[in-house]
C-alpha cells in the first residue's frame, strides 16, 4: 500500500476533527436557528434575521426528506452556489489594482419527477444579498466607481459592477439573473465584504427565489456570496501606502514609472483570463505567472493566505480539503510550481487541478479538459450543484456553503450522499447489493424517503451506471 504524503494525513486528521460539524450548521461567524424554520412547497417561511449588528441569521429548516406530505407537494427545488468559492478584491482603488469587486453566482432549478428535469424555460430567478444593499461609501470601495473609467475603460453607475459575460447587463446587489439554457446565472456582483450595518464579514448571504411566468414563487434557498479584500501585502510592502509601494518597487526593479500613472490595472500589462484577457499582454507574461515566480524568490517567501484571503478569511474551507495554511499546495504546487507550470504553457484560470489527481476510479469525476466548476454529471447537473463550489466544497466551516444540503438532507454532505442517513459511504449495503435498498427506498411510496428524493419522485432502478459516479465511491 502506498503510503500516504503528510498533506494528505494532515487533510483526514483535519476532517476527523471537524466531523462533529457535519450536523452543526451554526458556525464560522454565521448564527442559526435550527430547525424552527418551515417549507411550504420548496418556499422559505422563515427568512433570515438581520440585526442591527453583526451578521444575518440563517434559519435551517427541518430537512425536506423529513417531511412526507411538504416533499410530496414539493413540485421544485433550486441549487445556488459561487463559481470559484472566494472572490477577492482589492482594498483600495487608486494604486496598483488587481481585481475590481466582481462576484458570480450560478443555479439549477430542478423539477422534481421520475426522472427530474433541470428547467429553465418559463421560470425567472431572483438574487439579493441579506443585509447588504450598497457598495459606494464602504470604506474606500468608493474608489472602484471613481476609477473605472481610467482603470477598466468603460463608465459604471455606482453600486452596479462590470460584466465581462454579459458586458450590456451591469448588476447591482439585487435583481434576477440570466438564463443561460441549463441554467441561471449573474455575473459581476460588486459585492464588498461591508454591510449595511457596517459589519465586516467575507462569508455574504445571497437569497435565490423562483418564480413561474405567473410570478408565484416556486422554490428559494441560499447560498454563499464570497468577497475579501484580504491580501496581505503589507507583509513585504509596508502598512503605510501598500499598493503604493507595490508600483514604487515594480518601477525599481523592472524601470517602469508606474507610480506616475496611478491607478493602474496590472493586467494592463500582465494578461490576466478572470478579467477576460487570455493571452499574456505586452509585458510577455500572465499576471498570475509574474506573481507566482517572483515573489517564489524573495525572503521571506510569502504563504498562499498571505496574497489569497486570508488569516481572517480562510478562503479554502472545504473541511476534507483544508489545513490552518489552506492546504493549497496539494492540489495547486508551491509558489514556483505554479510560476513555472505558466512559463512551461499552462493558461491560469483556464488550466487548473482536477479532481481526479486524488479520486481516481470513480466515473464522472475526471472532467477532461473542463473545469470542474464548469462540468455536468448526473442528469445534466452541474458538478457545484451537489458538491458545491471550489475550495467550498461540502462540508465547509460556514454555514451559508451547507445551507442547500441541510435544507433539503438534514446533512452536510453532497446532494444524494448515503451517508445522509447510514453510517458509511456507501448506506447499509456493499458495492453491488442493492436488494435492501430497493426494499427500502425503492418506488413512489418508500418506507423511508432518502437524499435521492431530493430531486427524485421514485427509485425505480438499482441499475448503477444510471446513478451519480455509477455509485463508484469508496466505501468509508
Amino acid at each position: 500500500m502506498r503510503s500516504l504524503h503528510p498533506n494528505h494525513k494532515l487533510v483526514i486528521l483535519t476532517a476527523i476533527v471537524f466531523a462533529s460539524l457535519l450536523l452543526i450548521p451554526a458556525c464560522s461567524g454565521q448564527g442559526a436557528k435550527t430547525n424552527t424554520s418551515t417549507t411550504s412547497n420548496g418556499i422559505i417561511t422563515d427568512p433570515p434575521t438581520i440585526p442591527s449588528t453583526g451578521v444575518p441569521q440563517l434559519n435551517v429548516p427541518a430537512a425536506l426528506i423529513s417531511q412526507k406530505t411538504t416533499l410530496q407537494n414539493t413540485q421544485y427545488v433550486v441549487f445556488a452556489w459561487n463559481d470559484l468559492g472566494m472572490h477577492c478584491l482589492n482594498p483600495s482603488y487608486d494604486s496598483a489594482v488587481v481585481l475590481p469587486p466582481y462576484n458570480t453566482i450560478w443555479a439549477q432549478v430542478v423539477k422534481r419527477g421520475n426522472p427530474p428535469q433541470v428547467v429553465t424555460q418559463g421560470f425567472s430567478v431572483e438574487y439579493r444579498i441579506v443585509g447588504n444593499t450598497y457598495s459606494y461609501g464602504k470604506s474606500v470601495f468608493g474608489q472602484f466607481w471613481d476609477n473605472v473609467l481610467k482603470l477598466f475603460g468603460v463608465t459604471v453607475e455606482k453600486n452596479k459592477g462590470l460584466n465581462l459575460v454579459d458586458p450590456s447587463i451591469s448588476n447591482g446587489l439585487s435583481g434576477s439573473m440570466v438564463n443561460k439554457t441549463d441554467h441561471f446565472e449573474v455575473d459581476g456582483i460588486p459585492l464588498t465584504p461591508i454591510l449595511d450595518n457596517g459589519t465586516w464579514t467575507p462569508y455574504q448571504i445571497a437569497e435565490i427565489t423562483v418564480k413561474n411566468s405567473g410570478g408565484s414563487i416556486v422554490a428559494q434557498t441560499y447560498t454563499t456570496a464570497p468577497t475579501s479584500e484580504e491580501m496581505n501585502c503589507a507583509k513585504c510592502h509596508g502598512t503605510t501606502n501598500t499598493f503604493a509601494n507595490i508600483l514604487a518597487t515594480h518601477d525599481k526593479n523592472e524601470g517602469t514609472s508606474l507610480v506616475s500613472q496611478k491607478p493602474v490595472l496590472c493586467a494592463s500589462c500582465h494578461g490576466s483570463p478572470v478579467l477576460g484577457l487570455t493571452q499574456p499582454g505586452s509585458a510577455g507574461t500572465f499576471l498570475s505567472q509574474a506573481m507566482h515566480t517572483k515573489h517564489s524568490t524573495v525572503n521571506p517567501q510569502p504563504n498562499c493566505y498571505d496574497c489569497h484571503p486570508g488569516a481572517n478569511t480562510n478562503c479554502s474551507r472545504s473541511i476534507a480539503h483544508t489545513a490552518a495554511d489552506g492546504n493549497c499546495t496539494s492540489c495547486h504546487g508551491t509558489l514556483a510550481n505554479v510560476g513555472s507550470s505558466i512559463t512551461a504553457g499552462r493558461v491560469p484560470w483556464f488550466t487548473e487541478p482536477k479532481c481526479v489527481q486524488c479520486h481516481s476510479g470513480v466515473a464522472e469525476v475526471d472532467t477532461g479538459s473542463i473545469l470542474y466548476r464548469n462540468d455536468t454529471g448526473h442528469g445534466g447537473m452541474y458538478c457545484t450543484a451537489c458538491h458545491s463550489s471550489p475550495h467550498a466544497m461540502v462540508p465547509t466551516e460556514v454555514l451559508s456553503d451547507n445551507f442547500q444540503a441541510l435544507q433539503y438532507q438534514g446533512k452536510a454532505l453532497p446532494i444524494g450522499a448515503c451517508e445522509t442517513c447510514h453510517p458509511t459511504s456507501k448506506g447499509g449495503g456493499n458495492n453491488g447489493s442493492l436488494g435492501e435498498y430497493m426494499e427500502a427506498h425503492g418506488g413512489t411510496t418508500p418506507e423511508r424517503f432518502n437524499a435521492c428524493n431530493v430531486c427524485h419522485t421514485a427509485v425505480t432502478t438499482a441499475n448503477t451506471s444510471q446513478w451519480p459516479h455509477m455509485f463508484q465511491w469508496l466505501k468509508r
